[in-house]
């Protein structure tokens, strides 16, 4: 659900995401493109988490766009 998200909403996230974590380029967010793994694998790199460390970290960032849409 995640990665639907991140990819459906790219736009609009990824300044949050630059926000959030810092060390991460124009650059890199364009190579990201909105692909979770490709994130997932700068915030190791970039940060030194660990896979599962990383992983939750961006389960953490995820929840605020993973609320159910509004009824008509």
């Amino acid at each position: 659900m995640n990665a639907d998200i991140l990819k459906g909403q790219w736009k609009e996230i990824k300044g949050e995401i630059k926000a959030q974590w810092g060390k991460l380029t124009d650059n890199d967010l364009t190579e990201i493109e909105g692909k979770e793994e490709e994130l997932l694998g700068f915030l190791q790199k970039k940060y030194g988490y660990a896979n599962d460390e990383a992983a939750q970290k961006y389960k953490n960032f995820m929840k605020g766009y993973n609320k159910p849409d509004a009824p008509p």
